[in-house]
C-alpha cells in the first residue's frame, strides 16, 4: 500500500468503503508480519520491534499489552513510573497475558521523574500514559530521538504543554515517525460511518451539539504510609491540576475531539463556563473541581453545550448527541433518527484497532501522524476548563496566543522537591476561584 494510513478518512483521498477496506487490510497484515519491515524503526538486522513503556498505571498497561497483540514481533524491553512497586507489580501482570513477549529485565526497570530517558534509549516504539503534564515532553523527547509513539489524552493540560505537542507532531511528521493519539474514538469503525452519514447530509444542517460525560470519580485512593506530600500528589494524579489539568482537558477531551471530527475539524471560537466543587471537598480530592459546564460557539454559530461531573451518587451518562435539521444523531450508539433513520450493526475494538494500524505502519514505512487533531481537541478542553476557573469568556486566539502552564514545568521535576499546591490549616487543598483567579 503506498497511501499513508491515517484514522480520520476525511485526511486522505479514500472514500468510506475504500477506507476501511484498506485499514482492515493492513491491520490483518501486521498481525500476520506480512508487511515489508522499515528497518530504521527497530533493532538493526532484527524483525523484532523494541517496546517501551512510560508510565505503569492501568491504561498503559492496557497499551503495552494491546501493543503487543498487535505485532507478534513486538517485546516489551523496558518500563519506567515514579514508583518501582508499580513497575515490578506490572511487569509481572504483563508476563502472565504475554508470556515471552515480555523481557524486560531488572536493569530495565526505572523510578522517578528521569526514568523516561532510560524507557526512550532501550526502545523503538514508547506507550505513553502517565500524568498528563508529561506527555507533550515525553512524546517531543521519544521523537527527537527516532522513536515511535502512542501518547495517552490529553495531550497537555495547558496552553505551553499542547503547543508543544504541536510541535512534537511537525517534527514527527518531517522524521517520518508515527504519532498515534489515545483519542481512539477516530480509529472506531462505528463512529468513522456515523460521522461520514453526517457530512453526507443524513441529518441536514447541524443545529446544536450535546456531550455529557457524568459518572463517580476515578484515581482516588488513600494516602500511603510514609508516603510524602509529592508521592501521594503523584500517587493520585488525577486530584491534582498541576499533574491532570482537571477533568474538561482529562475526561470530556474525547467528547470534544468528537464534536470536532463532526465540525471537520473546526475549533470553537469562544466558550464561557462554569464548575466548582459541591461535594468532593475533602482533602481526599486534592485542588480539582467536582462539576464542569462549558457552553462553546463554532464560527458559524453552532452551540456546542458540554458538562462533565466527577460525583458519586448520581446521574450517570456518556454521550454525544449531533442535532440536525432533518434528524439527530446519537455518535455512541452510532445511530441516526428523523427523516433518515440508521443504525450500525458492526463490532470495533477501537483500543486494540489503532496499535493495529500502528504496528502495521511501522512495517511498511507509511508513518500515522494524528498530532492535529490532537493538539487542536486538547486545546478545546483546556480552553473550556481555564473559562471554568476564572469563571470569564475565553476565545480561542487567546489560547492559542497563550503560553501559560501549571508550575513546575515538566523538565523542572525532580523526585525530591516540593510540589507546587500544599494543604491548608484545615488539610484542604486551594482551588481556583472563578471571578478571581486569572490565568491567561
Amino acid at each position: 500500500m503506498t497511501t499513508p494510513m491515517h484514522a480520520d478518512p476525511s485526511s486522505t483521498g479514500l472514500n468510506r468503503r475504500g477506507f476501511l477496506k484498506t485499514s482492515a487490510l493492513a491491520a490483518s497484515s501486521a498481525v500476520a508480519g506480512m508487511l515489508p519491515l522499515a528497518r530504521s524503526a527497530h533493532a538493526a538486522g532484527s524483525d523484532v520491534i523494541r517496546l517501551g513503556m512510560i508510565g505503569c498505571g492501568g491504561r498503559n498497561t492496557g497499551a503495552a499489552a494491546q501493543a503487543l497483540s498487535a505485532d507478534p514481533g513486538v517485546r516489551l524491553v523496558a518500563m519506567c513510573d515514579f514508583f518501582m512497586d508499580r513497575v515490578k507489580a506490572k511487569r509481572e501482570h504483563l508476563r502472565t497475558i504475554k508470556g515471552d513477549q515480555v523481557q524486560v529485565d531488572d536493569d530495565h526497570c526505572f523510578a522517578g521523574f528521569e526514568g523516561y530517558r532510560h524507557v526512550i534509549e532501550a526502545s523503538d516504539v514508547v506507550v505513553i500514559a502517565n500524568a498528563a503534564k508529561f506527555h507533550p515532553f515525553h512524546a517531543m523527547a521519544a521523537i527527537r530521538a527516532g522513536r515511535h509513539v502512542f501518547v495517552e489524552k490529553p495531550h497537555g493540560i495547558d496552553p505551553a504543554g499542547i503547543h508543544l505537542m504541536q510541535q512534537a507532531g511537525d517534527l514527527a511528521r518531517e522524521k517520518r515517525r508515527c504519532l498515534v493519539s489515545g483519542l481512539q474514538s477516530r480509529y472506531h469503525t462505528g463512529y468513522i460511518e456515523t460521522i461520514q452519514r453526517i457530512h453526507d447530509g443524513a441529518i441536514g444542517d447541524i443545529m446544536a451539539l450535546q456531550e455529557h460525560w457524568l459518572r463517580a470519580p476515578y484515581g482516588l485512593g488513600l494516602r500511603a504510609p510514609g508516603h510524602t506530600e509529592l508521592q501521594w500528589q503523584v500517587s493520585v494524579q488525577y486530584r491534582f491540576r498541576w499533574l491532570s489539568g482537571d477533568d474538561v482537558p482529562q475526561t470530556l477531551v474525547h467528547n470534544l475531539d468528537r464534536v470536532s471530527w463532526v465540525m471537520h475539524n473546526a475549533a470553537p471560537v469562544r466558550c464561557h463556563g462554569l464548575g466548582g466543587r459541591s461535594s468532593m471537598v475533602d482533602a481526599e480530592y486534592g485542588d480539582v473541581f467536582d462539576h464542569h459546564a462549558v457552553v462553546y460557539q463554532f464560527a458559524d454559530g453552532t452551540p456546542l453545550y458540554a458538562f462533565c461531573r466527577t460525583t458519586p451518587g448520581c446521574h450517570d451518562e456518556n454521550s454525544s448527541v449531533v442535532i440536525g435539521s432533518k434528524g439527530r444523531a446519537s455518535l455512541m450508539n452510532c445511530r441516526i433518527t428523523g427523516e433518515t433513520n440508521w443504525r450500525w450493526e458492526g463490532k470495533c475494538d477501537p483500543y486494540q484497532r489503532e496499535h493495529d494500524l500502528l504496528f502495521a505502519a511501522i512495517r511498511s514505512g507509511q508513518p500515522i501522524n494524528n498530532g492535529d487533531y490532537m493538539a487542536r481537541s486538547t486545546m478545546i478542553g483546556v480552553m473550556g476548563q481555564i473559562s471554568c476557573y476564572t469563571g470569564k469568556a475565553v476565545t480561542w486566539d487567546q489560547v492559542m496566543e497563550s503560553n501559560y502552564h501549571y508550575p513546575p514545568k515538566p523538565e523542572e521535576c525532580r523526585d525530591d522537591m516540593e510540589p507546587p499546591t500544599r494543604p491548608g490549616p484545615d488539610g484542604t487543598y486551594p482551588v481556583p476561584k472563578p471571578g478571581f483567579s486569572q490565568m491567561i
